[in-house]
């Protein structure tokens, strides 16, 4: 249930139909709309498709329903499926339960990417052989199973979600990481904090003894609050080693990368080797990465800031470089507040061009009538007139603190064609 284009659908297609199994692949999309994802799977005889609807027959007389990490709480689909009796998985929880594999999961409104990519480098570095999985791009879990053996080192990035189907399964991850917790996805959740929350929690909730949680206390108290005491080991005072080198910028890198310590020293991960990672990672695509300069400026592509709180730690990381700041943001929203990201907006950058959309209508409405801004319908466009606003000395940042829908597919083909604008720029 749900395809999708990022291909995590496509790669559980892949494993079900590679296993002989008897296919159906439902998705709300058109046949059109998924194109590349059906191309993909067109090798493979086994598969029927139901495309651009959902029928409830479908949702009958099947062993299993795999569901995509989107599907709305309150799906009559998913709801008939389980009075049917059938078991009802999602792809990462489903991994867990069936690997054996030792699993670290990683999950937060900001930062998890980083933490889950230095964690799996501190392993890698320490001769682990770790897989990677969960919310990675392109990437379906499920396809790690046949080459992981009991007991290997997994780690995963995991979504609320993803996590629904850790709560639904009553399994929990034995290293656990919660970053933090911030205001998201409250469009899909309709401003319920709490359950979102819930969704969560399930990354500690279901650990045993001799399992290790790294977070906050604020979450630590949140979590015993509502579900009662976590069994396992709790590292709620992560501090980043005054006298290591980090190559991150940014004061809430110096959390994630604390957070990620603690984590790998769980694993018994020596600190030369932990202390070497964190030395010279030096970050992700589409998180705040430095494309390179052209006519004396400086391009930030942070296109995986879909938050207010991820637009404003941008903002705050790179006033500190002294430079001029083009910031290209705004887009669809997801229920969310802009006050203090707007306010950071007007303080930092001398000029915004924002995506068309209901977050930057909120924008719009909160910036001071002096504020120099221009909207733009697409990348191209936004590109053009930020680099018309520019001067050599300048930072221009992609930092939309917002979804895009609408205008791009997701994040990753907004950070693309970011890229793809930047390669094309006179130099």
């Amino acid at each position: 249930m749900g395809l999708g284009l990022l291909g995590r659908g496509i790669g559980d297609a892949e494993f079900f139909a590679e296993a002989g199994a008897d296919l159906i692949v439902t998705d709300l999309k058109s046949e059109a709309e998924l194109a590349p994802s059906l191309a993909r799977l067109k090798k493979f005889s086994n598969i029927a498709y139901h495309l651009g609807e959902h029928r409830l027959e479908d949702f009958e007389g099947r062993d299993m329903i795999l569901r995509a990490p989107n599907v709305p709480l309150d799906s009559p689909f998913i709801a008939h499926a389980r009075k049917q009796g059938i078991p009802v998985e999602m792809d990462a929880s489903l991994f867990a339960k069936l690997s054996g594999a030792t699993i670290v999961g990683i999950t937060g409104t900001r930062g998890k990417s980083t933490v889950t990519h230095l964690i799996y480098e501190m392993a890698r570095a320490a001769g682990r052989e770790p897989r990677l999985g969960g919310n990675e791009r392109g990437m379906a879990t499920l396809q790690l199973l046949p080459e992981t053996a009991a007991g290997d080192l997994v780690i995963l990035e995991l979504d609320s979600w993803q996590l629904q189907g850790f709560e639904e399964s009553r399994i929990s991850p034995h290293v656990a990481v919660w970053t933090n917790f911030m205001p998201d996805h409250m469009n899909y959740y309709r401003g319920d904090m709490d359950r979102y929350f819930q969704d969560k929690a399930a990354i500690a909730r279901f650990q045993n003894n001799g399992d290790f949680f790294v977070t906050t206390p604020e979450i630590k108290e949140r979590i015993e609050a509502a579900f009662g005491p976590l069994a396992a080991t709790c590292i709620t005072d992560a501090a980043f080693p005054n006298q290591w080198d980090i190559a991150l910028s940014g004061e809430h890198n110096r959390r994630n990368a604390a957070q990620a310590i603690a984590a790998a020293r769980t694993l018994n991960i020596p600190d030369e080797t932990i202390r070497g990672v964190v030395k010279h990672f030096s970050g992700l695509p589409g998180r705040l990465e430095i494309l390179g300069e052209k006519q004396g400026i400086r391009f930030y592509n942070d296109a995986n800031s879909t938050t207010p709180e991820a637009g404003l730690a941008a903002l705050r990381t790179l006033k500190a470089e002294g430079r001029p700041i083009v910031l290209i943001a705004g887009g669809s929203d997801k229920q969310l507040h802009f006050e203090k990201f707007t306010d950071e907006v007007v303080r930092t950058a001398k000029k915004a061009i924002l995506f068309e959309g209901a977050a930057t209508e909120k924008i719009r409405g909160l910036l001071p009538g002096s504020f120099p801004f221009e909207t733009a319908a697409g990348m191209e466009e936004a590109f053009r007139k930020a680099l018309a606003a520019a001067d050599p000395g300048d930072i221009i940042l992609l930092s939309p603190a917002a979804t895009s829908f609408g205008i791009f597919k997701n994040e990753y083909d907004r950070g693309d064609q970011f890229r793809e604008c930047f390669g094309k720029a006179e130099a």
